[in-house]
């Protein structure tokens, strides 16, 4: 597995001078990333994130829905649950892809 918090910090980067060369195109992407929640808790936002990261195989991602997961609160076991949802929709490629986001929780959690 691939070390995430490398990953992330070389993703950003790389994001950042995409973002330089194409600026209308991040805003509009931080437009739609940024929308006020209404209904949602962060939490539940996060985890339907990440779910529908892993049927995507998008380890960007992956690896920024994960800190947002546990920044708001995620334990294991929710993620475990919202995975498994993802895993009956998408089989073996969502329960592949769990994997890489429990290798992210490791990588992310707080010692």
């Amino acid at each position: 597995m691939k070390s995430w918090k490398d990953y992330v910090a070389n993703l950003m980067g790389r994001v950042g001078e995409f973002g330089k060369l194409a600026p209308e195109a991040m805003r509009g992407l931080n437009a739609l990333g940024h929308v006020p929640a209404k209904h949602l808790e962060p939490k539940t936002h996060e985890l339907i994130a990440l779910c529908v990261a892993v049927t995507t195989r998008c380890d960007g991602c992956i690896s920024v829905h994960t800190q947002a997961a546990l920044k708001h609160g995620a334990t294991k076991a929710e993620i475990a649950e919202a995975l498994s949802v993802a895993i009956a929709l998408n089989a073996g490629a969502a329960l592949t892809y769990s994997a890489r986001v429990f290798d992210a929780v490791a990588a992310f959690e707080k010692p």
